[in-house]
């Protein structure tokens, strides 16, 4: 299960797993492109360990770590109630 975490003001969408059964949460990134379509990664916290990079630079890397490395509290304990409107009781 995916829940949506964030959205970014060009587009970027932000969502999260549950928790996994090694303990860590797949952080899915997806921007739209007009040329490729997506550009797309996942980064599993906590390590911040990066797969399935495609299309994006080295830098967008290093901003959407910054990100994520900001919010990895809130993913974690979303992660593990539920996504957002679990967790906010919303």
């Amino acid at each position: 299960m995916k829940y949506p975490f964030l959205t970014l003001d060009d587009g970027t969408e932000i969502v999260h797993s549950e928790t996994l059964s090694d303990g860590k949460v797949e952080v899915y990134i997806e921007k739209p492109d007009e040329k490729d379509c997506f550009h797309n990664a996942s980064c599993y916290i906590p390590g911040y360990e990066w797969k399935n990079i495609n299309g994006f630079s080295k830098q967008e890397i290093s901003k959407y770590q910054e990100i994520i490395e900001s919010t990895a509290h809130l993913i974690l304990d979303f992660a593990k109630n539920g996504g957002f409107e679990n967790a906010s009781s919303f």
